[in-house]
């Protein structure tokens, strides 16, 4: 098993990049691995979750849950503002989603992913467990080519044009939510194309900066603001736009976001203002999927892939991992 490991603050970005981040979501990933297809989202979660508070105790920060499973009264752990890791290195703030598409891998379809960010204290948006209107496209465009409070029309168009393309070339992808009725119907009037995606909207999210990959141009709809703040650290990493709303639609909701510091309900996000300063993004596949390979059991090892994302340098990093101690000893 890992023990704790103590390094000097200068140190801390590069070690946790190449290898402590990454066994977070590794352990993460294998853990809900273990449970894919046998159809309980609730216990394939909380095994990413146990396994992933593990690995974070062990790092060596002062982190902060930023973003996480929920706030305290709904998440025994990895709550909103739980504190992790040794205590032995620099503030820093955190977001998790340990089982992203926890459906996926209950269901074993293509897709789930662990992911977390750290970032240093007080750069990542703090915000209750609400949804938000999200829009997001990749690098090689003007500033302001999509606009969260444009017409879907008008973001299919403008980004055409700058894409030097028809309308009918450029794809969307949507979470397949009936919220979304509206939405799907105008982007397909102007002749667009639309992908559905059941869950995953942090790989959805990623999908835009790679579209002769993977056929996607734009990022549209409602899904979680965990999930944004997640996907808007990855954009800060490899290149895109991205903008978010949180929706507080209740007094209660307004209230929950007030005491964390949210004092203007109304406000338009950029992705600066999701996640600014040096940010670290990492996931790890649980199930197969575009982004990434899913955990795979041999008889003697188990493996994993996983991305890495940093903000300050640009630096894409896949890590192809082979875990005998967790197939000898069943670890997670």
């Amino acid at each position: 098993m890992s023990q704790d490991i103590t390094v000097k603050p200068g140190q801390l970005i590069e070690r946790i990049l190449t290898l402590e981040l990454v066994r977070v979501t590794e352990r993460a990933a294998v853990a809900s691995a273990r449970l894919r297809g046998r159809g309980n989202e609730k216990a394939a979660d909380q095994a990413a979750v146990d396994a992933m508070r593990r690995e974070l105790n062990k790092l060596p920060i002062d982190g902060t849950v930023v973003i996480g499973e929920g706030e305290r009264d709904e998440a025994p752990m990895l709550f909103i503002g739980e504190k992790v890791g040794n205590k032995n290195g620099p503030k820093v703030d955190i977001a998790v989603d340990p089982l992203e598409g926890t459906t996926l891998c209950a269901k074993d379809m293509p897709g789930s992913i662990a992911v977390m960010a750290m970032a240093e204290a007080g750069t990542l948006l703090a915000a209750p467990d609400v949804y938000m209107h999200k829009i997001a496209v990749g690098p090689g465009y003007p500033t302001g080519i999509v606009d969260l409070d444009a017409s879907p029309e008008e973001n299919i168009h403008n980004l055409a044009k700058a894409k030097g393309v028809k309308p009918n070339e450029i794809n969307c992808l949507v979470l397949d939510r009936p919220r979304h009725a509206e939405l799907i119907a105008a982007i397909r009037k102007t002749g667009a194309g639309v992908r559905l995606i059941t869950d995953g909207d942090v790989a959805g999210v990623i999908f835009t900066t790679k579209p002769d990959e993977t056929g996607i141009d734009l990022y549209l709809g409602i899904g979680a603001a965990p999930e944004g703040v997640l996907a808007a650290g990855a954009l800060r990493c490899i290149g895109g736009q991205m903008q978010g709303r949180l929706i507080l639609d209740t007094e209660e909701k307004r209230a929950r976001a007030l005491q964390m510091g949210v004092t203007d309900p109304n406000r338009k996000y950029d992705m600066t203002d999701l996640a600014r300063g040096d940010v670290i993004v990492a996931a790890t596949g649980v199930t197969d999927g575009a982004l990434l390979k899913g955990v795979n059991f041999g008889k003697d090892v188990i493996t994993t892939e996983t991305v890495v994302y940093r903000s300050a340098t640009g630096t894409v990093r896949r890590i192809y991992g082979e875990h005998r101690e967790l197939s000898k000893f069943h670890l997670d």
